[in-house]
């Protein structure tokens, strides 16, 4: 019964989302003929669409929007992931079914269907697709509540992952989740580090009864949340008798207890892959960054255009030399790459910095000093100003840096970086401005613990909103000036 009730409603749902992609395709019509046509009525509506696209055109667009959406798992039993993958999935189905959308009228010549007609099906189709996964979570998590469309999950295995998994499952009840029981083994000798806890749940047997609970429980879903090393046969003979039986298996992926680095499940050729890594930068939030990057930076070097005009000038008056300091930098994942600043020290200044270490003040790799002598009298008010960083805005536009990010270093201070840890800063690109920079500037360089901190805690938490509050953080400490030399 639960079966058919599911089938019925995967059923329910293809309607729909065929529905709102005709509808989609309607609307788009008529916002694109409206500049030309005025508003346009039901009848004139569809005499148009009839016109436009004809029976057998638009039954090849509901194959292909029904395949596409099919593909992307957009139908499959997603209750575990809470949502968040499926928006994503459908912003994918969209883009997929829109581009096809415009191969389909370049293969049949249909003109009608321009570039106004695809932005406007695939802004509809979206907006309503994902609002409708929205209100069907929300309907769908209410009857969940209320004791109605529940899955009984088995627990496999009774340890820290387990207990922690089925508490956390039992304390969203709008996930529409009965954890019937679990099963478990005592700890076998060869069985390091594992331990077995009483779970307030049903004990239903051990790992080898399990073909035998199977048959005499009800089970929809199987968590297995044993440690792989130790239990590789028999969660092997689990899994092949889940897969013979159509039973889905979630196999817990905190194989290795990861304290910053997040898993990420995908696939290579039908070769499924765990990926993990230790910054939460997603794909589209990338791109929206790298936009973001490119976006503002020209605008900044349009708006400041008079600026780097007159820096070079002062320059080359009160400092004979390269209006340009250029130097090899590490970037993203320790690629060397060539940053450019205004000059703000004596030519050749690096040749001297052998002679002044012993007046370093900075603790750690890193080399500073407060009263430099290599610094020129423009150049303090460059270093002050921070105008120094400017021609950096063209490093952001090749790439090589962003906006935000941790500060790049010289190869001198990197080669003497003694704790690998130091090296994850390199897991993003470095930025132009950073919450080192918004929150002390140089003051904090007399501790590069602190400093380290703060680019690991901005790496850690890495969020677009993160990114515009240090830029407007930026602003009045660049003014300010504060500790900056």
């Amino acid at each position: 019964m639960q079966n058919v009730k599911r089938q019925f409603l995967v059923y329910s749902l293809k309607v729909f989302d065929i529905a709102i992609m005709l509808m989609a395709m309607t609307f788009s019509f008529i916002l694109a003929e409206m500049p030309r046509n005025g508003l346009i009525g039901p009848y004139d509506l569809w005499q148009i669409n009839l016109k436009l696209i004809n029976v057998l055109l638009l039954v090849l667009l509901v194959g292909i929007w029904h395949v596409v959406f099919l593909s992307m798992g957009l139908y499959d039993s997603r209750r575990l992931d809470l949502g968040k993958g499926v928006y994503q999935d459908v912003l994918r189905a969209v883009v997929m079914g829109s581009m096809l959308l415009i191969a389909v009228a370049a293969l049949f010549r249909r003109n009608h269907i321009n570039r106004d007609v695809v932005l406007y099906f695939a802004a509809l189709s979206l907006t309503f697709t994902c609002l409708s996964r929205f209100f069907l979570r929300m309907m769908l998590g209410w009857v969940r509540v209320h004791n109605r469309n529940l899955r009984r999950l088995l627990l496999v295995g009774s340890n820290r992952r387990g207990m922690t998994f089925a508490r956390r499952v039992k304390a969203k009840a709008q996930l529409g989740y009965r954890v019937v029981g679990y099963i478990d083994d005592e700890c076998p000798p060869y069985c390091e580090g594992y331990q077995a806890t009483s779970l307030p749940l049903p004990y239903l047997g051990s790992l080898a009864e399990f073909d035998r609970i199977l048959s005499r429980e009800q089970i929809d879903e199987v968590v297995v949340a044993l440690p792989i090393r130790s239990f590789y046969e028999p969660m092997k003979r689990i899994i092949e008798s889940c897969e013979c039986q159509g039973i889905q298996v979630h196999l817990l992926s905190d194989f290795f207890q990861l304290h910053i680095a997040r898993a990420r499940a995908a696939e290579f050729d039908g070769i499924p892959l765990l990926t993990l890594s230790t910054h939460n930068l997603p794909l589209w939030p990338g791109y929206m960054k790298r936009a973001f990057d490119v976006v503002m930076a020209s605008l900044v070097i349009v708006l400041l255009s008079p600026v780097f005009i007159l820096v070079p000038l002062l320059i080359k008056i009160f400092s004979p030399g390269p209006v340009f300091f250029v130097q090899d930098r590490v970037g993203y994942n320790r690629r060397h790459f060539r940053m450019v600043k205004f000059r703000s020290m004596v030519p050749n200044a690096h040749l001297m910095q052998k002679e002044l270490e012993a007046h370093n003040e900075a603790q750690g790799p890193v080399f500073k000093i407060k009263n430099d002598p290599r610094i020129t009298s423009i150049g303090r008010i460059l270093r002050k100003t921070s105008l120094d960083e400017l021609p950096q805005l063209f490093n952001v536009l090749r790439g090589d840096m962003s906006l935000v990010g941790p500060r790049p270093l010289p190869l001198r201070d990197v080669e003497q970086f003694e704790e690998s840890y130091l090296n994850r800063r390199f897991s993003v690109k470095p930025g132009i401005t950073c919450l080192w920079q918004v929150n002390g500037r140089t003051a904090t360089h007399t501790s590069f613990g602190a400093w380290i901190e703060q680019d690991l805690e901005y790496i850690d938490h890495w969020s677009f909103a993160l990114d515009l509050k240090i830029l407007a953080r930026t602003i009045p400490a660049v003014w300010r000036g504060t500790d900056a030399y």
